[in-house]
């Protein structure tokens, strides 16, 4: 038999098993695996190199909507493009339902967006921010069977928050169709509280970003959701966790039987609080939702990946660019109250928790692959097509030197934003090569592939969180 590519003389590394194995590759599947295999039309040296299942990154905003004067820095072209430098074959980001727009319109012109412009593949989320009759008894149903199987919430934005109710009506859909709801847990009065009494106090400084948004805020909305939810009998995903106390209202309501799955993200491993104290507005580059929080809430983190309170690893990537249209707020407003929420980190988020993880011994390398790939595959109805090497499995794959010592920097990156909140960091582990479905995106550390590779994907229902569905 000859193959169309073999990986050959590498390490590879499952969630659950580490051994020696070189991979077969034909029409864009993996078809063996095992040593010896014989011709290929492409042979890739993977000695003294990890070959892991390709990332997926099931939390990016891309091509996003934003208020008037801002514009999100990366479109699919350059965040995916960024995405397989960072050892990813695939990212889930949100198509955003502006109020009074079809959901059906909102996911038609998010489409139009990622066509053709995808060096990884991609599957879309949905944000549901106006929830109507129509919406919930008509399209959202409708584009649930059609494989958009998950849906975000918020519980703070001006835009975007919902009422209790209205969380509850669009976890009814959920519960009756399958779908997995994603949860951003903060308390919309209280920030507003908070931020309007900042301001009267004039203190204004994007590290007041940090002050508006204490933990507090987070805990209690997170708890909320978690009752919400198990008021419907809905399973739910609480996303980019940063601290222990919402930490523990997660692990409390597992610990109960309750399907409650966690998220956290590299910010709140390596970045505090503290780095939204530069001079002038040069904080504004730290400033995301939840922020950055101590040393302590780094630690309990940790724990939560360590010990499976979260299940999946994301970059909230969110990207602006610092010196134009972005994050030093539009019209000149210099408040943190109009900093942009987000930061870039879709390139960056492998190596981060390889390098904080793998490399210095908090995680082992198996649980670096479920937290990378195969929990987000498992929790988002693509496994087992995606997120492991296994025969009959898709070929998305990242060929990693474990060795390789590199300083973030901005200059090598390759996201749409001018800055990386991780200049300076230093890590120990890099991944040199990407496959999406056996094509080889990038090559030893330079692109080799093409923008219209990537494909939409369908999903079926959550593996990991079967639904409840009525009698």
């Amino acid at each position: 038999m000859t193959f169309d590519t073999i990986i050959r003389g590498g390490t590879v590394a499952t969630a659950s098993d580490t051994f020696r194995s070189d991979v077969g590759i034909s029409a864009g599947r993996i078809t063996t695996l095992g040593l010896d295999l014989g011709a290929a039309r492409q042979v890739i040296d993977a000695t003294d190199r990890l070959v892991l299942p390709g990332g997926i990154d099931s939390h990016v905003h891309i091509s996003q909507p934003n208020a008037p004067g801002i514009v999100m820095a990366d479109n699919f072209e350059s965040g995916t493009r960024a995405a397989a430098f960072g050892g990813n074959t695939m990212v889930l980001p949100f198509c955003l339902q502006e109020r009074g727009q079809s959901l059906r319109q909102a996911v038609r012109d998010y489409h139009a967006k990622a066509d053709g412009n995808c060096y990884v593949d991609v599957s879309f989320h949905l944000i549901i921010s106006d929830p109507t009759e129509q919406v919930l008894g008509q399209d959202l149903p409708a584009l649930i069977k059609d494989g958009y199987t998950s849906f975000k919430v918020f519980m703070t934005y001006e835009d975007l928050a919902l009422s209790d109710r209205q969380i509850l009506e669009v976890m009814s859909v959920a519960r009756e169709t399958g779908a997995l709801v994603m949860v951003h847990a903060e308390n919309f009065d209280a920030i507003r509280f908070l931020t309007d009494r900042l301001e009267r106090a004039g203190k204004t400084a994007p590290h007041f970003h940090g002050t508006s948004r204490p933990i507090p805020v987070e805990r209690e909305a997170t708890h909320r959701a978690i009752a919400l939810a198990e008021l419907i009998d809905v399973p739910v995903m609480i996303v980019h966790v940063s601290n222990r106390e919402a930490m523990e209202e997660i692990r409390r309501a597992q610990q109960r039987g309750l399907k409650v799955f966690g998220e956290t993200c590299p910010q709140y491993l390596v970045l505090t609080e503290k780095d939204m104290e530069g001079l002038n507005m040069e904080g504004a580059k730290y400033v995301c939702s939840p922020p950055p929080r101590d040393a302590a809430s780094q630690v309990a983190c940790w724990e939560g990946l360590l010990h499976g309170v979260f299940s999946v690893f994301s970059s909230d990537h969110c990207p602006f660019r610092y010196d134009e249209s972005g994050k030093l707020a539009p019209r000149g407003r210099t408040s943190f109250r109009w900093v942009p929420n987000g930061i870039p980190g879709i390139e960056t988020r492998l190596p981060i928790l390889f390098s904080e993880g793998v490399s210095k011994g908090r995680i082992d390398l198996n649980r670096f692959v479920a937290l990378s790939a195969t929990n987000h595959a498992k929790t988002y109805g693509l496994y087992p097509r995606k997120g492991t090497i296994a025969v009959g499995s898709d070929a998305d794959i990242a060929i990693w030197d474990p060795k390789r010592e590199v300083t973030i920097s901005q200059q090598i990156l390759h996201h749409g934003a001018d800055y990386t909140p991780y200049e300076g960091l230093r890590v120990t582990g890099w991944p040199m090569t990407t496959l999406v479905r056996g094509e080889v995106i990038v090559s030893d550390g330079a692109l080799a592939g093409s923008k219209d590779h990537g494909q939409h994907l369908a999903r079926d229902i959550s593996s990991f969180a079967p639904p409840s569905r009525p009698e």
